[in-house]
């Protein structure tokens, strides 16, 4: 185990000589590279470093066409380059404002991203630099030896990959998710080498072909099983046929082997599951002479290896007796450095003890690293937030100042209990605490928001080290928290039209649009004007959002979606001070367009709970008549489905009560742009909407 890791910070160095076997150099978030090889089982160091920054990435390097074996690293905005033996020979300052987020080398090449910027440099001399209208999470160029040209690819959060030609964009490649690691196809590009493996924080695999003019999409593999994003990809063949698998690293602790079945159809061969993320993976030899395996190193510094040989040895009991003497004597040195340990932990403890009882104690807060995500799922509408700490977690308590809803989440082994809190002078909604089992460092919690009610969700979290310490992570609930960017929007739907003008700069109203929608850069876009679509993940309605300096326009099939808008954009502006002049344009169809959107899913969860609010009925009858084929076929049906309907009600508790409320607002937000308050209504469309059907609900709203 080293200490924290960044993503990509884990290589093989090639081998050399007669020797086989590979050695493994690893960079951690203490600023420490450490290279070492493996000897009969056990880890021989070649080299380490002295602690400083923490290393955001880690790549090899060496003249093109030889064995790539000098190792780069990356910390703040200084790239330092070590020979095999650990010798530094390079030390550049690149002078970038903010810190390399990531690198790739090829031959005298090096590409740098920081969150914005892209840096090319030749010999440590700067070349290109492109400024990206979205952060920066990979960067990759292709093989200069089989294309001939400098092409670097970034991978943007934008759900976009630039292909870049010198400082300029050449052209953008749409892909499914927000793309976070990029990989050659084969280490190599395939036999042209332009074609390009990407992962997504979705859990989404894509191939492409980066060609001259235009790219072409190869093949895509989505994320059916709902696995973790993909944060580290390699090239190897492991299954010895010849033919290099592809080796996928997730943050949910998944390790995934695709082959192509065809030279663009990838396939999923294995999987093994790790307790925490993977941040870098690798094929090679490490362990022993012969036998592949495939090396893993985890976020909290674990490295892990998975082998190809044959772990049960064939043959007689000599060969037996040798396994299991060579087994004993791992055992016995395993013991006493584990007796070692906890002799050191007790005097360190009773050493912290003393101090602390001392007159001039002095009181000291235990670091430690938390590594967290909070994310919109797409498939149900809901945000994943994951904590990942680099010892084991005690507690975490979540708050929030809005109406939210905690879903099951399956893989989750906690305990959660909820606390009763005050909703109206504290504006506190939820409060709950999850307490985890020994030995869980990554915790996964869903929260389903309301689109209109914003605020922030807390998560303390306390790991368990002593003396006892928590972090506060904050994350922002927004406005319009259900919507997710989109490449295109349907232009032939219905739109309802908000229109602003006023004494507002583009940054201003750039800053409020990043306030009302998620996924928006916090940079202002370069140029005068911009233009962002939305999809709202529950229902399926769309925003399109334009605006420059002095005037902005947003488009929705979504009357409720232009409400909120209007008043939270009015209520920013008001707080700067800033008079705005509103307009907006209603169309009557659209209000219906939503409803026949709304309609089919508010059937099927009034049909889910009348199903199970059967069920406990149904059973009864089963127990007393001892046979149910008296029943009506649904009712068989439903008996035969019981496990699999309550474990979906389960799932989404308020789904029906979320869909009332969003037809509810629909209906407010209709009149409410017409100056009519019909609020006392609402109790009649809520009798109505039980058992209602599609034209009948269309009905009450053209009629009220």
């Amino acid at each position: 185990q080293v200490g924290v890791t960044a993503q990509k910070t884990m290589r093989l160095l090639p081998a050399t000589g007669r020797k086989a076997t590979q050695k493994v150099v690893v960079g951690d978030q203490d600023g420490v590279i450490t290279c070492f090889g493996i000897k009969k089982g056990e880890a021989v160091p070649v080299f380490k470093t002295l602690p400083g920054q923490k290393i955001a990435r880690l790549e090899l390097g060496g003249a093109l066409n030889t064995p790539q074996e000098k190792i780069f690293v990356a910390t703040g905005s200084e790239v330092r380059g070590f020979t095999k033996r650990g010798k530094q020979f390079l030390s550049f300052e690149t002078n970038l404002t903010e810190s390399i987020k990531a690198m790739h080398i090829s031959g005298a090449d090096l590409f740098l991203c920081a969150s914005y910027i892209y840096n090319h440099y030749c010999d440590c001399k700067d070349q290109h630099y492109y400024l990206s209208g979205d952060k920066i999470n990979d960067v990759l160029c292709l093989p200069v030896h089989k294309v001939n040209c400098i092409t670097p690819v970034l991978a943007c959060q934008d759900r976009v990959l630039r292909v870049l030609q010198g400082s300029d964009l050449l052209y953008e490649v749409e892909v499914p998710g927000p793309p976070t690691v990029l990989a050659l196809k084969n280490g190599n590009g395939g036999d042209s080498g332009e074609e390009i493996v990407y992962g997504t924080s979705d859990g989404k695999l894509g191939l492409t072909q980066i060609a001259g003019t235009k790219p072409v999409p190869k093949c895509e593999v989505g994320n059916e099983k709902k696995r973790g994003g993909i944060l580290c990809i390699d090239s190897f063949d492991i299954l010895g046929d010849g033919v290099k698998e592809l080796l996928v690293g997730r943050d949910d602790g998944m390790l995934e082997i695709y082959n192509f079945q065809s030279a663009d159809d990838l396939v999923l061969q294995y999987d093994h599951a790790l307790p925490e993320s993977i941040t870098s993976v690798q094929g090679g030899c490490v362990g022993k002479d012969g036998y592949d395996e495939i090396l893993v190193c985890t976020y909290s510094g674990w490295l892990t290896g998975l082998t190809t040989e044959p772990i049960h040895r064939e043959g007689g009991s000599g060969e037996e007796l040798k396994l299991s003497q060579e087994m004993q004597s791992k055992i016995s040195s395993l013991r006493s450095e584990l007796e070692h340990l906890q002799m050191k932990v007790l005097q360190e403890r009773e050493k912290y003890q003393q101090s602390s009882q001392s007159s001039t104690a002095i009181s000291s807060v235990p670091a430690f690293n938390v590594n967290d995500k909070f994310t919109l799922n797409k498939d149900d509408a809901s945000y994943s937030l994951i904590l990942e700490v680099q010892t084991a977690i005690d507690n975490v308590l979540v708050q929030s100042d809005v109406p939210v809803d905690l879903l099951d989440v399956d893989k989750n082994s906690a305990v959660v209990s909820f606390s009763s809190c005050d909703s109206e002078p504290n504006s506190n909604f939820l409060l709950a605490t999850y307490r985890c089992q020994a030995n869980t460092t990554r915790l996964e919690l869903k929260v389903r928001s309301i689109e209109g009610q914003y605020g922030t969700l807390q998560a303390y979290i306390t790991p368990r080290i002593q003396p006892k310490t928590c972090q506060v992570h904050q994350y922002q609930i927004k406005p319009l928290s259900l919507h997710q960017r989109t490449h295109s929007i349907d232009q032939d739907r219905p739109m309802n039209t908000l229109t602003l003008k006023g004494q507002f700069s583009f940054a201003e109203i750039h800053s409020w649009v990043v306030f009302c929608l998620p996924e928006v850069p916090e940079k202002t876009p370069a140029g005068e004007s911009v233009t962002f679509y939305f999809q709202n993940t529950f229902l399926g309605t769309q925003l399109e959002s334009t605006y420059r300096k002095g005037e902005g326009c947003f488009k929705s099939d979504n009357i409720s979606t232009i409400s909120i808008l209007k008043d939270v954009l009015s209520k920013e502006a008001t707080k700067r001070k800033i008079n705005l002049n509103i307009s907006y344009d209603i169309n009557e169809e659209s209000v219906r367009q939503t409803l026949k959107l709304i309609h089919p899913k508010l059937e099927y969860q009034q049909l889910l709970a009348k199903k199970v609010h059967l069920i406990d009925a149904l059973r009864e009858l089963q127990v007393h008549e001892g046979n149910v084929d008296f029943l009506l076929p649904k009712y068989r049906s439903i008996l035969e489905e019981a496990d699999q309907l309550l474990e979906e009600h389960k799932r989404q508790p308020a789904h029906l009560e979320r869909l009332y409320g969003m037809i509810t607002d629909l209906f407010i937000d209709k009149f409410k742009f017409k100056g009519t308050n019909v609020k006392s209504k609402v109790p009649l469309l809520l009798e109505t909407l039980d058992g209602c059907d599609q034209d009948g609900l269309i009905a009450f709203f053209d009629d009220a």
